[in-house]
């Protein structure tokens, strides 16, 4: 089958958005399918959103494909008579987002009419496609409640879970992920304030948000953390990754409700270690749950650190939530079989 996989892009940054697509397009061809990926470059500022919905909207792509499959927004806007469509997330300022302190226009008349236009043309699209799919329960009933469209959830699974293994518990938590103000490094540094084992922090990831590397340099050096954090600002390989993994105690990931349950959670889980994330991490709590395979908190420094010294101190409670988090990854469904599958079925 001539499969297209159309996305949007924001040029020189790798994560999720371009992983969901790259991993499609390798299992894909392992599977003697002919797959291109077409990206377009894009950006989330407000007065160039329809502009770019305009760009995708006239494509032609009937005479090169025989299924497109679409994955971050605006994407979904292409014409094509079998698109199947897995919905990663909104534009979110103008969806759940709009009435946050992250919507980074003013609530006036002008901007409320772009954000209808917006909406309806995104309900018109999504509603041409033959299939739709999300990659979590919390984005489909974002479709659902805004744009009146049904969708099944398709989680997506990780390239090579058989990269990662588990080796001896340490003492590290790890958290490997985008260093951005929403994915909330900051409270894992803070925690680190209040713990009274020996556990260590390593945080690794790039960061576009320079202010917010000095932020967390500054708690850092203020809270005297130097010797117990590293912070490790890079893009580590996955064979790295997968070497820190397996020696770590666990894993944390606490981003601000998140679209899905995050790719360093099931990275975690094929570990077999359990993940430390929070009561507002939104998609994450579709995987984790509290205390059987891995931690729930709230989003406060101590309640971090308590669960920090937790695992540290009952390393078998560690190991026994690590197992349960592998476990879950099967219970869940999560492969490239059936992901493959239900795009084509």
């Amino acid at each position: 089958m001539r499969i297209g996989l159309v996305s949007s892009a924001v040029p020189l940054i790798q994560g999720g958005g371009r992983f969901i697509v790259d991993w499609l397009r390798e299992k894909l061809e392992e599977r003697g399918h002919s797959v291109a990926v077409v990206y377009v470059p894009s950006t989330e500022e407000p007065d160039r959103i329809l502009q770019q919905m305009a760009a995708f909207r006239m494509f032609k792509l009937d005479d090169y494909f025989d299924t497109v499959v679409t994955f971050r927004p605006p994407a979904h806007m292409v014409i094509h008579p079998n698109k199947v469509i897995w919905f990663i997330h909104h534009i979110r300022v103008f969806y759940d987002l709009w009435d946050s302190p992250y919507r980074p226009v003013p609530d006036l008349a002008s901007w409320r009419a772009l954000r209808a236009t917006i909406m309806r043309a995104d309900t018109t699209a999504l509603r041409e496609a033959r299939r739709v799919f999300t990659n979590s329960r919390i984005v489909g009933e974002r479709l659902r409640h805004f744009n009146d469209v049904a969708s099944e959830v398709l989680y997506p699974p990780i390239l090579n879970p058989d990269l990662f293994r588990s080796g001896e518990f340490g003492d590290e938590i790890v958290c490997v992920s985008r260093i951005e103000s929403h994915k909330r490094q900051h409270l894992l540094i803070e925690a680190m304030r209040h713990v009274r084992s020996a556990v260590r922090l390593r945080l690794c990831g790039l960061s576009l948000s320079p202010l917010y590397l000095v932020e967390l340099t500054r708690l850092l050096s203020e809270g005297g953390l130097d010797e117990r954090v590293t912070l490790d600002h890079r893009w580590i390989s996955e064979t790295e990754k997968a070497d820190r993994l397996a020696r770590a105690l666990a894993v944390a990931y606490v981003p601000l409700d998140e679209d899905s349950y995050g790719y360093p959670t099931i990275e975690a889980a094929h570990a077999m270690r359990c993940t430390v994330t929070l009561t507002d991490s939104g998609g994450t709590l579709e995987f984790i749950q509290d205390g059987i395979n891995g931690r729930v908190v709230p989003p406060e420094p101590r309640a971090i650190a308590e669960a920090f010294d937790a695992l540290y101190v009952d390393r078998q409670a560690a190991r026994r939530m690590g197992k349960a988090a592998h476990e879950r990854v099967s219970a869940l469904g999560i492969s490239w079989d059936t992901v493959i599958a239900r795009l084509l079925s």
